[in-house]
């Protein structure tokens, strides 16, 4: 079978992960590596016997591969994405798409400029049972009209020493954010695909609360909806231990997800339609507590890799475009806009006077980025 021939751009932490998962896919290979550091460049190219390159053009103009993915440093991103597609070349960014929503854009404008190339994200927590079943249950309407969410997201504990392993990390300049960007865009991500984009956010919170460094390491995150739906969002680098759980109210029950369990408490009717009818004064509906069953909730880089491959040979879809990846950068610039200038933001973001403001950040910062 005919697969679609990768090279990876950037193989420092979590290029490596990919490529290894890539090796279990149906309509994927990976053929090259490519990384500035030649020394690490080598190692995972010699231990995968795969052709090896420390320039992104030089890989772009070999013609060894049909796609790349782009597993850098945020920034890298959109340059990277651009001089690809314009080689005729597949992309699939590793996340954030874009450090920003201007920079996103770009690259979706150079997927548009690209007819035929295809343009997806690395958000891989879709592929697991878990919050799958949430979408199918909220898809199916079976929590009725919602009413209200919370995702306490505060598990992604880090020490000062793991920001001070990389000159670019937590600053303006390097990462363009802080747990938003780095730790949770995989949970904004499935915050938009469960809810939709809001119309308003007004977050609050602290940059360098409990770490020395320019970006946000604490966040909560007001979000309104269209037809009465709101949300809190809590993030944090500084919490241990933390927490991941989500809690989401309709007007037929309350779904809950902790500790790797999924539990319904349903309604046996509508609440809206109780609260109407019933001539008690404080006692609500019967319930049913159910726990979902979750039959597979392993996580998997190769499910997202081989949808996107898939795709190109018109035998799948790919699980999220390039398109579609831009609304979780769009939150996590929305949310550290509320944060610093202290204001209620209207979506859509305007992505001109984000990239204005993050510029005046960088111009400001005195983190030396090597």
């Amino acid at each position: 079978m005919k697969k679609l021939k990768f090279g990876i751009i950037g193989v420092g932490v979590m290029g490596p992960n990919h490529l290894d998962c890539m090796k279990g896919c149906e309509f994927a290979e990976p053929v090259a590596v490519c990384d500035i550091d030649k020394a690490r460049a080598d190692l995972i190219g010699g231990e995968n016997n795969l052709r090896v390159f420390y320039d992104a053009e030089d890989l772009f103009a070999s013609g060894c591969v049909d796609a790349v993915l782009i597993v850098t440093p945020h920034y890298e991103h959109t340059p990277l994405a651009i001089r690809a597609f314009e080689c005729g070349l597949h992309v699939m960014s590793d996340k954030p798409a874009g450090a920003h929503k201007l920079d996103a854009e770009k690259m979706l404008a150079a997927q548009k400029a690209a007819p035929g190339m295809k343009y997806g994200v690395m958000y891989q927590l879709r592929t697991m049972g878990i919050y799958k079943k949430i979408k199918q249950l909220l898809s199916d309407g079976e929590l009725g009209k919602l009413q209200r969410f919370n995702w306490t997201a505060t598990h992604w504990y880090r020490t000062q020493r793991y920001f001070d392993n990389g000159t670019w990390r937590a600053s303006w300049e390097g990462e363009g954010g802080g747990v938003l960007l780095n730790q949770c865009p995989h949970q904004l991500d499935l915050l938009q695909w469960f809810f939709g984009m809001p119309e308003m956010i007004k977050a609050f919170g602290s940059c360098g609360k409990y770490h020395d460094i320019e970006v946000e390491d604490d966040v909560s995150a007001y979000l309104e909806y269209a037809e009465g739906l709101n949300g809190m969002f809590i993030a944090s680098t500084g919490e241990f231990p933390g927490t991941d759980r989500l809690e989401i109210n309709g007007d037929r029950g309350r779904l809950v997800m902790e500790n790797g369990k999924l539990t319904f408490n349903r309604t046996e009717v509508s609440v809206a339609e109780f609260t109407k009818s019933s001539e008690g004064t404080m006692a609500g509906p019967g319930i049913w507590n159910v726990e979902i069953p979750i039959l597979d909730n392993t996580l998997s880089s190769a499910k997202v890799i081989d949808a996107f491959a898939s795709e190109v040979f018109n035998k799948g879809k790919m699980l999220v475009t390039g398109e579609e990846g831009i609304n979780q950068v769009e939150l996590t610039n929305a949310i550290i806009y509320s944060i610093l200038k202290g204001v209620e933001v209207k979506l859509p973001l305007d992505s001109v006077e984000y990239a204005k403001m993050l510029k005046g950040l960088i111009a400001e910062s005195d983190k030396v980025i090597k």
